[in-house]
């Protein structure tokens, strides 16, 4: 039985740690699909024009430039993952614009996660992907933390520098995933959540009306925030080069 697209209606919420402190939290709609499958709703499309659609174009290497799911297939079987179920969770293209800050190929076996590759892009149009799993692609827990080295400049109010913590929580019911950037006593804690639901045209035209410009708004909370920051004196980071490997492994 083939995987049928699923809609989860999220909230993000990231709080900063250290010297300067700010957090919010915000509405998300993400997608949980399987890149090779046909099917779905008729509002919601792949590679093609739609109200709601996920390209792989988008995903699965440079941005806009992406390969998709064989990409990934690429990267688990470069680690010594083979024969595992491959889904994407991300925000889906509305109306052809979108913006994801971070991505999720989940490797599924037999109903449990055992990889995931964190696809992080930022404002700029850079972007690097973490491969996070833990030794002989043991079932990833909650209890479980993975790391790895932040190597990508994502916030400019943040330097490329310490550790970033993933926790990931994948139920049939329900997504949580918690990533903590952590760098001496400064630091981000970000983390996704929300209930796993049928795709269907109505939460398309829901998530449509009340996120009707969905990149434009991603830019704009950014953009937002970050003016924030500006006013409580956080101090701006010039983005350097970013990193020349693609995808970097994390460590348990």
């Amino acid at each position: 039985m083939r995987f049928q697209p699923q809609h989860i209606r999220a909230e993000t919420t990231h709080a900063r740690r250290g010297s300067i402190r700010h957090a919010f939290t915000h509405a998300v709609d993400y997608v949980l699909i399987d890149p090779e499958a046909g099917t779905g709703p008729t509002l919601f499309r792949r590679n093609r024009p739609g109200l709601s659609a996920v390209h792989d174009r988008h995903h699965g290497g440079a941005p806009k430039k992406g390969r998709g799911r064989a990409w990934a297939v690429e990267v688990f079987g470069a680690a010594g993952l083979e024969d595992a179920q491959i889904l994407l969770l991300t925000q889906p293209a509305i109306l052809g614009r979108v913006f994801n800050p971070v991505s999720f190929w989940l490797a599924m076996r037999g109903g449990d996660l055992i990889a995931v590759i964190a696809e992080v892009t930022n404002t700029f149009g850079d972007r690097h992907s973490y491969l996070c799993h833990l030794p002989d692609f043991a079932p990833i827990t909650p209890e479980d933390e993975i790391s790895a080295g932040k190597l990508l400049h994502v916030s400019p109010f943040q330097d490329v520098a310490g550790r970033y913590r993933f926790r990931f929580r994948i139920e049939p019911d329900r997504i949580a995933i918690r990533i903590a950037h952590e760098d001496g006593e400064e630091g981000v804690i970000a983390t996704l959540t929300g209930p796993r639901a049928p795709l269907t045209n109505a939460a398309i035209l829901r998530m449509s009306i009340a996120r009707p410009f969905g990149a434009a708004r991603t830019w704009m909370l950014i953009h937002w925030h970050a003016l924030r920051l500006k006013l409580k004196g956080a101090a701006y980071r010039p983005r350097p080069e970013p990193p020349k490997q693609e995808v970097s492994r994390c460590s348990s």
